[in-house]
């Protein structure tokens, strides 16, 4: 009985032993872990302040970071919605239609054509856009012909307002007014007299018309008279004093001066009084006349309204 107690005791003394030995090594366990832990989330913590610096330190990786995770954003955001309805009929759409566009980013102009091609679209109420690129066609055709591109700018303005669809009642079109029936072989190196609807074209046949109208009559002034169809002694109802004062402003704008967007707006131009001229009565022909008597017409340089 005595042998059986003892081995009780010591069973029970293993027992105790066992537990408080598991006991310590759990708890050492359980600090150990907690320090590992304590020590790796001090170190994680270290190593996304280290990134976040890095980070706001490069403009060119915080601006990638950026870009990355809104294209992520936005592709789950896309994917959660259903699918877009086609924006414009299958049979409607074509992807080279902007190549028809007469348009230019006034990012792409010099500062100078920026500037009066801002002040322009604000003056006449136009888009900056197709402005840009006739302010940019000013500049190209002015080059390679002698004229100022502001004089060039300031005939549209005078003659059309910008709108390049424009026709008088008796047949001048486009940008520049030109009259198309007058000067249709002009156009044949553009495809045809429907080019005068082409603002580019339009601009480039005008131009050619302006150059050889200042060089027949031997200065700008006299030369824009011969453009509006007033070459012969008409008045051309101060059609040149308007391009000019146009012109002036186009160039202050152009040197960086402020100039405001109303001031001096060119009035719609009224096409010239029909002159007529009564012969004396039973006078003989003239020379030169035809055969009703009549003196010959004035003869038609560019324009005439």
């Amino acid at each position: 009985m005595r042998q059986l107690a003892r081995l009780a005791t010591t069973a029970r003394a293993i027992r105790q032993s066992a537990a408080s030995s598991l006991g310590v090594f759990l708890r050492d366990t359980g600090q150990g872990l907690l320090e590992v832990s304590h020590n790796s989330l001090a170190l994680l913590g270290l190593v996304l302040v280290a990134t976040a610096l890095f980070i706001g330190s490069r403009q060119d990786v915080r601006h990638d970071l950026e870009v990355r995770t809104l294209a992520w954003l936005q592709a789950r955001q896309d994917a959660r919605l259903p699918p877009p309805a086609p924006v414009v009929e299958p049979e409607l759409v074509e992807p080279d239609a902007v190549v028809r566009a007469t348009a230019t980013d006034p990012k792409e102009l010099t500062r100078q054509q920026a500037a009066v091609a801002h002040w322009l679209a604000k003056r006449y109420r136009v888009a900056p856009e197709p402005i840009s690129r006739l302010v940019q066609e000013a500049w190209h055709v002015g080059a390679r012909t002698g004229l100022e591109p502001t004089l060039i700018l300031a005939i549209m303005a005078v003659e059309s307002s910008f709108n390049p669809f424009a026709q008088s009642s008796v047949g001048a079109q486009g940008l520049m007014q030109v009259m198309t029936k007058i000067h249709d072989a002009k156009y044949e190196a553009f495809g045809g007299v429907r080019a005068a609807f082409d603002p580019v074209t339009n601009v480039r046949v005008g131009v050619q018309v302006l150059k050889e109208c200042i060089a027949r009559a031997g200065s700008l002034e006299a030369g824009l008279r011969y453009y509006v169809g007033a070459g012969n002694g008409l008045d051309d109802g101060g059609y040149a004093a308007k391009v000019l004062a146009e012109q002036g402003h186009l160039q202050l704008v152009a040197s960086g001066r402020s100039v405001p967007v109303t001031t001096g707006l060119p009035a719609p131009r009224p096409a010239p009084a029909p002159v007529t001229v009564e012969a004396p009565p039973q006078a003989p022909a003239a020379p030169g006349a035809d055969k009703s008597g009549e003196p010959p017409a004035p003869e038609r340089i560019a324009l005439w309204r």
